[in-house]
């Protein structure tokens, strides 16, 4: 006989009414569509990013809803920039519920062949350095207040390695979803749970700076941000003694396993 307290939460949904998420990377792409998403459930949403006007564009979309969102310019290498950044939101908010860390870039000339050493550590800089500073800037707010949840945007090359995304991007995303997991080893004590989302192939801005073009036809295949913002959502609305630790989501026609491209 199934457990009462269970059945009644069948298509249960948390409640995210009021409730804080701060975004980074949140001018464009899956942060972007993580603000619109989280907004449109009713979120307090702090948006954050290098370009202003980009951050303004995800404002108006997040302003539809009816939410006021705060706009936080950052650049998430700058660890003293982060630490800033948190403490005004703990002091305006006085608290935090998710953090989605989707601030990533990659370099054109990517390969062993061509990758220089100002590349790499761009890439490490912001994709993996910038991620452990703002994990490390919220993890006291949500240690006092015993409940968190942080959505680590990773890749599919966090799983897999892949030549097309080359040496740093590999690296980086790798470090992204074992710190990940890590903060779960570590924090679910304190009711705080991380997730890496490792997405395929989706079609964003960054696919700009691919060393091969990509045409109009292989994007419409692709994972779009969209889709990405709704997983956010589903992961949000997750009850919380729920922790889905890693999320690996692919296009169906999936480059990785119909061509050698990957």
């Amino acid at each position: 006989m199934a457990n009462s307290s269970t059945s009644n939460e069948v298509g249960y949904q948390r409640d995210l009414t009021k409730k804080v998420a701060w975004i980074t990377g949140a001018g464009t792409g899956i942060g972007q569509a993580a603000a619109v998403s989280l907004a449109s459930a009713g979120m307090n949403v702090i948006l954050s990013g290098r370009r202003r006007s980009n951050l303004d564009e995800t404002a108006e979309l997040v302003r539809t809803f009816g939410i006021e969102p705060v706009i936080e310019e950052l650049d998430v290498a700058d660890a003293t920039a982060v630490e800033r950044v948190v403490a005004r939101i703990s002091e305006k908010f006085g608290r935090l519920d998710i953090a989605v860390l989707s601030a990533g870039i990659n370099v054109k000339a990517r390969s062993w062949n061509d990758v220089s050493t100002k590349g790499w550590d761009d890439v490490i800089s912001i994709d993996l350095n910038g991620a452990f500073y703002c994990c490390s800037a919220v993890l006291p707010i949500m240690r006092e207040q015993k409940s968190g949840l942080i959505i680590n945007v990773a890749s599919w090359a966090g799983v897999h390695v892949s030549k097309m995304t080359g040496p740093a991007y590999n690296a980086a995303k790798h470090g992204m979803v074992a710190m990940s997991e890590s903060i779960n080893m570590e924090e679910a004590i304190h009711g705080i749970r991380s997730c890496a989302l490792c997405p395929g192939e989706v079609a964003t801005p960054i696919l700009d700076n691919r060393p091969v073009p990509i045409t109009d036809e292989q994007k419409e295949v692709m994972l779009q941000a969209e889709d990405l913002g709704q997983t956010i959502l589903f992961l949000a609305q997750m009850h919380e003694r729920i922790c889905i630790n890693q999320l690996v989501i692919s296009p169906t026609a999936n480059r990785a396993y119909t061509s050698n491209v990957l």
